[in-house]
């Protein structure tokens, strides 16, 4: 396992971490053994950072973490998320940020993710969603500043809005950001252009999300594939999207043909490969899947014209989350 800087933290973190919303239940049927295991296995492989948040199943997710880490003695670096009130997801614009993210309510949300991972600090808390309205009062970010100053958090950030990624690049240049979390893939690469580049020049650290698009970048999916209704990827993948996406998979598979790169591999060792990204946390639910994603990272990087047809792939789609 390699580890890279955490932006200016000054902590070292394995650039594969572990992504934890699966293990919460919104991806089907989970046995808390089956996480427990995966969990054990990818810090065997030397993981040290878990992302998970409130929302994964109700703070199941996060329940399953305290767990393990109260049986290990490694220092492992946890970054968590707290949730907006109720209403629109993503925030409109027309929503107050003291409404969706009052301080009585940051403050007692903070206290559940410390008490669900018992922990006495979360390492990385995270805003779970923004809107670009906010950029020119952030009053959550106050708030989570000052429960920096007091002990509770050591870095503050926020996770991407998917449709508005670039609403936090003025956060970070601003000052107001120790992390950030984002979506960089194959498909989705528009953070090259503006977005990572900022918070390599800022310092920030970097949580690369979804290097899998949901799946059908691990080429698991067919055009048949089918989810429950209580499975997220139902309503992502509604309609025919799922169809698009695998047609678009299979092109880059015909690219991989005679290189020794499978999908999976290739997916996750593309979001690794801009040197602005700390870590990348692909969903793991199994041990099987542990072993797998974090055996990229010894992998060889991504050969020069390999990468240029990558580049190739990117897709610029509309708003794909919310099941619209």
């Amino acid at each position: 396992m390699k580890y890279r800087s955490f932006g200016k933290s000054g902590i070292q973190v394995s650039e594969i971490g572990f992504g934890g919303w699966a293990i919460g239940g919104s991806w089907g049927p989970q046995q808390d053994a089956d996480s427990l295991a995966a969990l054990h296995r990818a810090i065997d492989l030397g993981v040290n950072f878990i992302d998970t948040a409130a929302g994964y199943g109700n703070g199941r997710s996060e329940r399953i973490i305290g767990q393990v880490l109260r049986e290990r003695k490694e220092r492992i670096y946890i970054s968590t998320k707290t949730p907006p009130l109720p209403g629109d997801w993503p925030p409109s614009p027309y929503d107050k940020a003291e409404e969706r993210y009052p301080e009585k309510y940051l403050r007692e949300n903070v206290e559940e993710r410390l008490k669900n991972l018992g922990v006495e600090t979360v390492d990385i808390l995270l805003l779970h969603t923004w809107t670009r309205a906010w950029n020119r009062d952030p009053k959550p970010l106050r708030v989570l500043h000052k429960m920096k100053e007091e002990g509770l958090i050591r870095m503050v950030g926020i996770s991407t809005p998917e449709h508005d990624q670039n609403s936090l690049v003025g956060l970070m240049q601003e000052g107001w950001l120790d992390a950030v979390q984002v979506i960089y893939n194959i498909f989705e690469q528009e953070p090259a252009a503006e977005f990572l580049p900022v918070a390599e020049s800022k310092g920030v650290g970097v949580i690369v999300r979804v290097p899998f698009d949901e799946g059908v970048l691990g080429g698991k999916y067919n055009e048949n594939t089918r989810f429950s209704e209580d499975d997220f990827r139902s309503r992502y993948f509604a309609g025919d999207r799922l169809q698009r996406a695998v047609e678009r998979a299979r092109r880059i598979e015909r690219d991989l043909e005679g290189t020794g790169w499978s999908l999976p591999r290739i997916a996750l060792k593309f979001s690794l490969s801009h040197t602005a990204v700390s870590t990348v946390i692909p969903g793991i639910r199994n041990v099987w899947q542990a072993e797998e994603n974090t055996a990229v990272s010894d992998m060889p990087d991504i050969e020069p014209s390999l990468m240029e047809k990558l580049r190739k792939h990117r897709w610029n789609r509309a708003f794909w989350y919310g099941g619209k």
